[in-house]
């Protein structure tokens, strides 16, 4: 892996991304190091710039791995709520993969929708699932990526 003069790494939540080929092509253009991490093997380009992380079968395992290390100046990318709770808490920066960003306002009543969502289905509601992934999800994931990528820059320049 060839090191960045920029602190920022993207840590993505790869065994559902549906925009790892995007997240690639940002991360190219910006030269910043993606850590693609899984519970198994999961094929990534090569690429000096991308990690491939297996961590582990464990219930939580990649979810424990990119929570360890995500912290201000980072990006993590998941669909994951307790996970992106975590990063948020820990002072990275998330994203889902249709672009909607995890903040420390906006992350206590999504966990709690989740949490609330959650025990109607094990009490046996039947709720729905999430909406389909679309190509305007993929489009807000872009501009949301490419904006905090430039936001974090600005940020690490004016220090």
């Amino acid at each position: 892996m060839t090191p960045s003069l920029n602190a920022t790494r993207i840590y993505v939540d790869a065994d559902a991304c549906p925009v790892k080929d995007e997240i690639y092509r940002v991360a190219e253009r910006h030269k910043l190091p993606v850590s693609v991490v899984a519970g198994q093997f999961i094929r990534v380009p090569q690429h000096p710039m991308i990690e491939r992380i297996a961590a582990g079968s464990g219930m939580d395992a990649a979810d424990d791995w990119i929570a360890e290390r995500a912290g201000k100046g980072d990006i993590v990318i998941t669909s994951d709520i307790p996970l992106a709770s975590r990063c948020v808490k820990a002072g990275a920066e998330v994203i889902a993969p249709n672009g909607k960003p995890f903040t420390e306002q906006s992350i206590g009543m999504t966990l709690a929708v989740r949490n609330l969502m959650t025990d109607l289905r094990s009490s046996g509601e039947i709720t729905g699932g999430p909406r389909s992934f679309a190509p305007r999800d993929r489009s807000a994931f872009l501009s949301a990526l490419d904006r905090t990528i430039r936001r974090i820059q600005r940020g690490q320049q004016q220090k």
